[in-house]
Parts: C-alpha cells; structure tokens; sequence
C-alpha cells in the first residue's frame, strides 16, 4: 500500500484507523444499519483517539496535519464494508466542519472547534435543495438580514434535501442565497433547537443505511448576525473552495471500497468450485480481476497526486473533478464485477460485497454527479 507521497508516520495513522475499524466498528455495524445511525459514542472514541481534526489547529485540539495525512485517513477509512459509517464520519470531518476552519472567526473557531474535534459536536452542511443539487448556484433557500430584539439578526427560509448526519448533528452549515445575483449566497451556523428549524423527515436510502440523511426545514429561523459564517456573499466560493477537500475525500471513498471489494472477491474466486476447477482457474476471471486492480491503482496514485498538489497550494479544481469522475464510476464497475463473481452470495443482504456494492452506487452522483464533474473539466480547457 505503500507510494511515494506517503511516510512512516502516514503508515501508522493507517493502522490506528485500521485498528479501529476493527475493534469498534466492524462487529457492530450491521446493528447500526437496523437503527439508520451510527452511535454518537463510537465517534467521540474517534475523537479522544485524535481522527476527528487532522486538518486543524492544534489550539483547539487539533493535529495540523496537511491534506496527505487527511487522504491517508480517509482512505483508511473506507477499508470498511460500512458506506454509512465511513460518510458519517467524512461529511463531519472533510465536509461539514471545514467550512467553519476555511472561514470561522477565531470567536467562531474557540466556541465550536473544540467540540467538533472530541466529537461532542457533530456537525453537517446543508447545501443542496430538492430543486438544486450539483447546481449550488440554484438553491433557493434565503437569508435576509432584519432588526431583532437582540440587535441584527439573520432570518433563514427555505428547505434542503439529502443532508448527511441532518437528523443527529448539533451544528449545521447552512448556505442561502443573500442577494439577487446568481452567486451571491452566504454560510450560516445553526445550531440544533434554533426556533423554527426542523428535520423534515429522514430520508430512507438504498445504500448507506447507518448514515442519517435528512430534509432540513428552516420557517423563519433567526439567528444573530455573528453566525455569518465568513464574508456576506461568498459562500458561493467558500463552497467551491472546499470542493477540492470534499472530492478527494470521495475518491479516497471510492479507492477504498475497490481495493476491498478487489480483496474479498479474491479469496472468493480461488475457493469457489464451479465446473471442476475454482474459479479463479477460468482466465476471463483472472483477466477481469487484474484490469479491475490495474485501474483501482491508476487511480489511487492519481488521488495522491491531487493531494500532494494542494499541499503545494496548487489550484486543482479541473484535476480534483476528473478524480471524482474517474473513481464514482470505476467503484460501480469494480462493485457489479465483484459481486457478479460472487454469484447468488452476492445478492444476499449482509454479505460485504452486496453491501459494498448498494453503498457504492450513490459515488457516481452525491458531491456533484459524474456529469457534471466532467463539465467542470471541460469548461477548463
């Protein structure tokens, strides 16, 4: 597993996370799945464990770790067969929360951070809208600055849709557009019990079902003016900015659920016994399984790349769309190929590989569909 891009200390950030996977997570995991949630304890132990807040300050807690440890862990992560486990934790550490270390005020930093690192606080960001997903430009939902009783207050209305942790987080992210031009929307903190902001429903899903996914209701939620969450009027940018975050996160997602999918089939293939040999012995299988792993490790090398690249401060916007295209599609072809292998096994609920495989189809559409990350690419031309 080792590359070029990764050090000793990388490798041991790896085990630590393949250690607890293994220990807290994989035993319990298909309990989590009947419940839709995953056990708000089992992430305050990732925290005390210190995986909560790679990238951030270490006055708050945090490690200060650059973008390469962040991938390591990520990709760690997703050695899990649990797609719900591995996004509730992404969209609270690479997804939610960096809004808040990308734009925070240090009051807003010293009031929230420290709780999002231990675990206490977990947090999710609500940006897409039933009528606006990869087109952010499109929400709907507003944010208007008025008189309150308290001093100026902003007032949010307007609803979101398919928010990750959006029926068990305490802090929420929550982007509105603050003017008339196409672009112009601000990020919002608010907090879990804010008046007038409620979980509309939770959303059953075919896959990730440990994952709580959530429509978000804000009627006339007001919150003080101090919860603008960066400049007024560049979300938009905020958003676009932490795109690059986000998707190699989901790349690390998809890379992982290949090489374990790859991994499992494996030792399917050489112990099935079908014709009078395993199968394994037929050379399509053979053949299929080794350009799946030729291209799962193209693309692992390419998603090092991209993070090696933002700790060099590069813009990568065109290279981080083209991994997010490339790795949603590869994890379904990798996925339909694995449990074909597997056969009627691969079917059957609770085995791994048919879990991988629901838990994989959601890549190639949630944090910008492979469509539009390929017009992201071409548009850079």
């Amino acid at each position: 597993m080792n590359n070029i891009y990764t050090t000793p200390d990388h490798e041991l950030l790896r085990e630590q996370v393949n250690r607890f996977i293994t220990r807290e997570v994989e035993p319990y995991a298909a309990a989590w799945e009947e419940t839709g949630c995953v056990p708000r304890e089992v992430l305050r132990k990732m925290g005390d464990a210190g995986l909560l807040g790679l990238m951030y300050e270490s006055e708050y807690g945090g490690a200060q770790a650059d973008a390469l440890t962040n991938l390591v862990f990520a990709e760690a992560l997703s050695r899990s067969t649990f797609g719900g486990f591995i996004i509730t934790v992404l969209v609270h550490t690479d997804m939610a929360s960096p809004h808040l270390h990308h734009a925070g005020s240090a009051a807003q930093k010293a009031k929230y951070l420290p709780g999002v690192i231990s675990g206490e606080l977990i947090t999710a960001v609500g940006i897409s809208e039933p009528g606006a997903g990869s087109d952010v430009a499109g929400m709907r939902t507003t944010a208007k600055l008025e008189k309150g009783r308290n001093g100026d207050e902003w007032v949010i209305n307007g609803t979101k849709m398919f928010i990750t942790n959006g029926v068990h987080a305490n802090v929420y992210f929550v982007a509105a557009k603050t003017g008339t031009a196409r672009h112009d929307m601000s990020i919002f903190i608010v907090e879990k019990g804010t008046p007038g902001f409620t979980v509309g429903r939770a959303l059953k899903k075919t896959g990730w079902l440990s994952s709580d996914t959530a429509e978000l209701i804000f009627d006339n939620v007001r919150i003080p003016a101090g919860n603008l969450l960066g400049e007024e009027g560049k979300g938009f940018y905020s958003v676009m900015k932490n795109f690059q975050t986000e998707r190699i996160a989901l790349g690390a997602m998809a890379v992982g659920h290949c090489t374990r999918a790859l991994e499992l089939t494996l030792d399917h293939v050489r112990q099935r016994q079908a014709f009078g040999a395993t199968l394994w012995d037929k050379q399509t299988i053979r053949h299929r399984i080794a350009m799946l792993d030729a291209k799962t490790r193209a693309a692992r090398q390419f998603m090092y790349h991209c993070a090696w690249s933002v700790t060099q401060g590069h813009d990568i916007v065109q290279e981080v769309s083209m991994l997010k295209a490339l790795t949603g599609e590869l994890v379904n072809e990798v996925l339909t190929t694995c449990q074909q292998f597997h056969g009627g096994m691969g079917f059957i609920r609770e085995t791994p590989i048919e879990r991988l495989w629901r838990d994989a189809r959601v890549l190639g559409i949630g944090g910008g569909a492979t469509e539009v990350m390929l017009e992201e690419v071409a548009k850079r031309y």
